[in-house]
């Protein structure tokens, strides 16, 4: 399969729409910055250097592409705002490159981990639930088996949805009621998954803050238990982190980070803001690969990220 085989044109359109905010801001400003420019000067740099922190790329990770740019420019001539264009286009590529972001071609599972357990984190709004259900979709469509557990005993409600999610997805899960130890119903889920030949386990866990520390001790627990049954397990601790609140995602982010060790990013919401250069940020400041970004409401419009694509796609002109 070829690197964008997997991205029909329907995939496409819908990465299209999901990044048009995004696009509607980023593009035009560096458009702006760089339009009937022949050499990266300083007001060059400072117009770039407003467009990316504007588009919630935050300024960490600006300075470190304003700086790779003007160090670029100094060694190498352009001639025209294409070429400048391009040039922007490679410094963001290489940057996602560098975190770890693999060019994802599908929704696959490594060999040798079955069932390949996932368990997912975040804060309560951030899509948590949602991503999970739209993953369960995706996995399914793929011809994989999924079984969910609704560790997330901290509200009846999480289990409330996570069980319509199953029902849309038309997966299992192992749910019991509110107030229940979640590690035991994480250990319940994984036991049945490794009894019915699960490919794919899914684990919700409660929306935490930082400030319960008492939820934040609990993720270490659900992982120990776990690891009874299978030594390796989680494969994956994903966190679903809010594109639309921009820089607040990437406070939750670092509390995350601290809590608890994140393998993959999941980056909801994105077709709904403006904020969509949150990504480039996220994954630089942390060095922890995105893994999945939600471009619609609907079930199907979970996306596996692939670097190239994304900022391809963020780089086209609206037509």
């Amino acid at each position: 399969m070829g690197l964008f085989d997997f991205f029909t044109k329907d995939k496409k359109d819908d990465l299209d729409k999901g990044l048009e905010k995004t696009k509607e801001g980023f593009l035009s400003k560096i458009t702006r910055a760089i339009a009937g420019k022949t050499k990266v000067d300083d007001a060059v740099l400072d117009d770039l250097e407003e467009a990316l922190v504007s588009s919630d790329v935050g300024l960490q990770t600006t300075i470190k592409i304003i700086g790779r740019i003007e160090k670029r420019a100094a060694s190498e001539k352009y001639v025209s705002s294409a070429e400048l264009n391009q040039l922007i286009k490679e410094e963001i590529e290489q940057i996602l490159a560098e975190n770890k972001n693999e060019d994802q071609t599908g929704f696959n599972v490594p060999e040798g981990k079955k069932p390949y357990v996932i368990m997912v984190v975040g804060v309560n709004g951030a899509g948590k639930t949602t991503t999970i259900g739209k993953l369960s979709h995706q996995f399914k469509t793929a011809g994989k088996k999924v079984l969910l557990g609704a560790a997330d005993t901290f509200r009846a409600a999480a289990i409330d949805q996570l069980d319509v999610w199953a029902q849309r997805a038309g997966v299992e899960i192992v749910k019991t009621q509110m107030g229940a130890d979640p590690a035991s119903v994480a250990y319940q889920t994984l036991e049945k998954g490794l009894q019915i030949g699960a490919d794919v386990v899914i684990i919700d866990t409660a929306g935490r803050l930082h400030n319960r520390i008492d939820l934040m001790n609990e993720l270490s627990k659900i992982k120990r238990v776990m690891q009874k049954l299978m030594p390796d397990a989680p494969h994956e601790v994903l966190l679903v982190l809010d594109g639309s609140t921009g820089q607040n995602a990437v406070e939750q982010a670092k509390h995350f980070t601290v809590a608890t060790q994140v393998t993959a990013l999941a980056i909801t919401k994105l077709d709904g803001t403006a904020k969509g250069g949150v990504v480039l940020g996220i994954s630089d400041q942390f060095q922890i690969p995105v893994k999945y970004i939600g471009v619609g409401e609907q079930i199907d419009k979970l996306q596996v990220f692939n670097k190239r694509l994304f900022v391809e796609t963020l780089f086209k002109k609206t037509t």
